[in-house]
């Protein structure tokens, strides 16, 4: 197993470095808002403190305040954690081609573009952390990224590593995407389960030399890049994003991942509400697309805007995701606000968005509620989050302004118009720097 860790301990080790460059010395104080913290009641004219880009203390108006704070009235808004968008594809981030079925060695990593103008739109729509993953033309279709909305020249720069020391997910797919009708790909849902099978048991040999031979290199298997993700898929480090729609495929996924027993969030889930007691009884957690006009394929015909309640009445975790652009980044919080619409609970909605989809991503040690000693994340709302004519004002990544709508060229990015998603990204920095300095 040392072997390719060490690949992934060197990316640990760079984002631990570049993490500590975005601090900021002077607390900040924001008092007067209403809080959703996520981890308890609402705290009316709260108090939240940041420094060095954690959260110092949260808290009602009697919160003792530092003394050299920089204190900011935010009476009348709304804060809440950052957002988690737990399934997107921002940053053109490519994964297996169509010479296979399955990819577990291509990375996301290796393809995305960190200055891609999807991020500032992500930051408008207060999203701080993302999921992003490779398509579902594939039954396995790579390795995802867990990424930060830091300023970042390099991808390496916006990485976060999970409670399990990893930097992303394995995304998997079943359905009509996976399916296709060229060589190499399986033709119907009997053989892409039968193909899934065979790699994992592959993987699973592979992963019984490796803990034979122990500490003797010289009894070690050759080096596998297919089956090195997926040793860790096994052990439980790499989670598994399973793109699914139908409820049958939904049930496939759901038996593959009891059979070889790795973890899973299943992802879309257009027909979940048809099979909610079953996947409340695997215990599986779920994330959703909420599509206000639904089309596209047939498999996705019976996409319901109240599976959230379905699912949350029968006792499965559920967050909410964009997909983007399937769903603009800048609309995340109308995907929760049309499920309360439908029926599901506010409290469950807005976890849905931040607590919720951290879990997923096994990072709620970092991010999705505004705890002492966590990521100081937090957007500013106008008003109440899930209402049509609330907008998001302000978004920080670790005690760092990223988005502002008093900002014109931030708010460019809300509104659009012509020359706003252009290649020349220099006046955008010029004001990212500004914000950095307040």
């Amino acid at each position: 197993m040392k072997r390719f860790i060490q690949t992934s301990a060197a990316i640990v080790l760079f984002v631990s470095l570049t993490c500590s460059a975005f601090s900021q010395d002077q607390p900040v104080v924001f008092k007067g808002a209403l809080i959703y913290s996520m981890n308890g009641k609402p705290i009316d004219r709260g108090v939240l403190v940041v420094r060095k880009g954690k959260i110092i203390s949260v808290g009602d108006a009697n919160t003792k305040l530092p003394a050299d704070a920089l204190v900011q009235d935010v009476t009348g808004k709304v804060i809440l954690p950052g957002l988690i968008d737990t399934h997107s594809h921002l940053g053109g981030p490519e994964g297996g081609d169509g010479s296979a079925a399955l990819n577990p060695d291509a990375r996301a990593l290796d393809a995305i573009n960190p200055s891609s103008d999807g991020f500032k739109k992500a930051l408008a729509g207060g999203i701080t952390t993302i999921n992003i993953m490779p398509g579902s033309g594939h039954l396995m279709s790579g390795q995802t990224v867990y990424v930060k909305m830091r300023p970042a020249k390099t991808i390496e720069e916006m990485l976060i590593v999970n409670e399990k020391g990893v930097y992303g997910g394995m995304k998997m797919a079943n359905g009509t995407n996976s399916i296709r009708n060229s060589s190499g790909f399986p033709g119907t849902r009997a053989k892409s389960a039968a193909m899934v099978r065979e790699l994992f048991l592959q993987a699973v040999e592979y992963k019984n030399k490796i803990a034979k031979a122990g500490k003797d290199s010289s009894k070690m298997p050759e080096r596998n890049l297919r089956l090195e993700p997926l040793v860790e898929v096994l052990e439980g480090k790499r989670i598994v994003h399973f793109h699914t729609h139908k409820a049958n495929d939904i049930i496939t996924a759901i038996r593959l991942s009891q059979e070889f027993k790795f973890r899973m969030v299943m992802h879309h889930l257009s027909e979940g509400w048809k099979v909610a007691d079953e996947i409340a009884k695997a215990g599986v957690p779920c994330s959703l697309i909420n599509i206000e006009v639904p089309g596209g394929k047939m498999e996705a015909v019976n996409l319901s805007l109240a599976t959230g309640a379905t699912l949350e009445k029968a006792g499965v975790a559920v967050a909410f995701h964009t997909d983007d652009g399937i769903t603009d980044s800048r609309l995340f919080l109308r995907s929760a606000a049309l499920a309360v619409r439908e029926g599901m609970s506010k409290e469950k909605a807005l976890e849905a968005v931040t607590i919720a989809g951290a879990r997923m991503l096994d990072l709620s040690s970092k991010v999705g509620s505004l705890e002492k000693g966590k990521d100081a994340d937090f957007i500013i709302l106008s008003g109440d989050p899930f209402s049509v004519y609330t907008k998001v004002e302000q978004t920080w990544v670790e005690g760092e302004k990223r988005w502002d709508i008093q900002n014109p060229a931030d708010k460019a990015f809300l509104t659009g118009g012509y020359g706003v998603y252009s290649t020349d990204r220099s006046e955008f920095h010029h004001h990212d720097n500004e914000d950095n300095e307040q």
